[in-house]
């Protein structure tokens, strides 16, 4: 397009090279047309005359046009409108295997994929919650998907680019109803404080006796100058410093938000997934009175092709209303594809910049989705993804609420689990583990 601004005469030669992706030629119901929408957005804004009606279309290749008009455009807006569009027009039949290639291959192009901003530096939540002006919830939600692999224990290989995690800001509910939660827990939170006056750091320790610092020790300074008055080798450590004595550490949980915590456990009131929220919200209260800094994430999964990725907080947000708000939105559907969640959860702690990186996961059965048949492959690959995090120093643990995990949990988890045969006690359980997962 900037070609074509300078030299106008190469606007007829890209129309020439360009396929004419014919609107209506692809059947969403059998194809995936994602491919075929992206080319006809690129032929609009190449030629005037396209002829397309689609309202989407015309009006995602006005924006394009006007942000070019003003001047100040870069990449980062250009992709965002390409994102936006495919977010916008996006439906179930684009993951079919079935790709609708005609007149979408454009030969002329170079490799242009650096020209992407996939969320992969920084927190999620910045670039989730960044502003973007007339865009909609659907294109909020709509990121492209981040592909992982998925280990194959009967050929002992990896399935490149296998699972396809697809992320977004959970919805909110009312902030309110965790706040009643937290008041029905209140002797829970009163203990959990007197354990967290034990775990809380001191602020700055000093450090005496060096070389170099950012302070005079005064002490050791008059020693050494009297011995050096009087003829003795002086001590040159003459210097201290202030090193901080706090908790170096980065959390993450991670929901298992699949079908089955919507069941009402045998004895019980509740569904699983009410007491899991009665659970989190204690937890995190006293994850942020220690100030340790946590993140909280939930996923389900509807076949290899959509593994589902919730974002609740987020590294560098508070405690407050709007975290809350999530966590009492918190819904459950699907199946639990558990290894491309924990590689996902992975992606974001290792940006963290903590001495200690711990994976908690809290789920109530084993890893199993509906395209599986095999029960071990999931169980195996879970298995595969907890080494992996493992090589990268981030330490996993599993809470599980199924009382038959003893069955599979060890395969998957080694010793690095704890099975809560009592669902009730969860809100009490889980901040006390915690608590002594990272004293």
């Amino acid at each position: 397009y900037l070609a074509i601004q300078q030299y106008p005469g190469l606007r007829q030669l890209f129309i020439k090279l360009h396929p004419r992706p014919v609107e209506g030629a692809c059947d969403p119901e059998t194809q995936s047309c994602l491919r075929h929408r992206l080319a006809m957005l690129s032929l609009a804004l190449l030629d005037p005359d396209h002829g397309y009606t689609d309202p989407d279309l015309l009006e995602f290749a006005g924006r394009f046009f006007e942000t070019m008009a003003a001047g100040e455009s870069s990449t980062k807006e250009i992709a965002s409108i390409a994102l936006s569009y495919v977010a916008r027009t996006r439906v179930q039949s684009d993951q079919l295997p079935n790709v609708f290639f005609d007149d979408t291959v454009i030969d002329y192009r170079d490799d242009n994929r650096h020209m992407w901003q996939f969320i992969e530096n920084g927190d999620e939540e910045e670039s989730f919650e960044e502003p973007r002006h007339a865009e909609t919830e659907e294109e909020h939600q709509g990121l492209p998907p981040r592909h992982y692999p998925e280990w194959d224990y009967n050929s002992q290989s990896y399935r490149p680019d296998w699972v396809s995690v697809y992320e977004a800001l959970h919805p909110a509910g009312n902030a309110s109803d965790v706040d009643k939660l937290l008041e029905k827990h209140a002797a829970v939170l009163k203990r959990m404080k007197q354990i967290l006056e034990l775990l809380k750091p001191q602020n700055y320790v000093r450090v005496r006796y060096q070389e170099e610092g950012s302070e005079l020790d005064l002490d050791v300074a008059i020693r050494s100058l009297i011995d050096l008055k009087s003829g003795s080798q002086p001590d040159p450590r003459i210097n201290m410093s202030h090193r901080h004595d706090g908790r170096d550490i980065a959390v993450m949980l991670l929901l298992d938000l699949s079908e089955s915590i919507n069941d009402i456990p045998v004895g019980g009131t509740q569904t699983i997934l009410e007491l899991c929220q009665e659970s989190v919200s204690p937890l995190s209260w006293s994850i942020e009175q220690l100030g340790d800094n946590f993140a909280i994430a939930g996923f389900h999964s509807n076949t290899r092709h959509d593994v589902r990725y919730h974002h609740i907080k987020g590294f560098s947000e508070h405690w407050d209303d709007e975290v809350k708000g999530r966590i009492a939105g918190m819904q459950a559907g699907y199946s639990t594809r558990m290894g491309g969640a924990m590689r996902h959860a992975a992606h974001y702690l290792e940006a963290q910049k903590a001495d200690k990186k711990l994976l908690l996961i809290l789920t109530d059965g084993e890893p199993a989705d509906i395209d599986v048949d095999d029960e071990q492959l999931l169980i195996q690959d879970t298995h595969k993804a907890v080494q992996e995090l493992d090589q990268k120093g981030i330490y996993s643990y599993c809470i599980t609420l199924d009382p038959q995990a003893d069955d599979y949990v060890n395969d998957i988890f080694g010793n690095q689990h704890m099975v809560i045969d009592n669902v009730n006690k969860l809100p009490e359980k889980l901040p006390a583990l915690f608590a002594s997962l990272t004293k």
